[in-house]
């Protein structure tokens, strides 16, 4: 029993540098990914913007429209996605027992 005990004390050592975060060295946190994606976002939607009062005008494709409107609203539904699961995890967080 000694020496499953020592192997599982061995095993787990080996393993908790692998778990344990390590800070990014070229400031690609968390922080700067969620900037980005706020940035490529925000950029999303004001092609689609741009493009839409250009095809009003006459000026543009109207593919070109329909695809700046499809790219448009995948933004807006992957960015309802990823706020829905905040607001799930957070709702969890709060469920927990103190």
């Amino acid at each position: 029993m000694d020496f499953m005990s020592s192997l599982a004390a061995r095993l787990y050592t080996d393993t908790r540098p692998a778990l344990t975060p390590q800070p990014s060295v070229d400031g690609s946190g968390f922080g700067n990914n969620v900037a980005d994606f706020a940035k490529d976002y925000a950029q999303t939607l004001q092609n689609g913007e741009e493009t839409a009062k250009a095809a009003m005008v006459g000026s543009a494709d109207p593919h070109a429209l329909v695809q700046a409107l499809a790219q448009t609203e995948l933004a807006v539904e992957t960015a309802v996605a990823v706020r829905d699961k905040v607001v799930e995890a957070y709702q969890e967080i709060l469920r927990m027992p103190v």
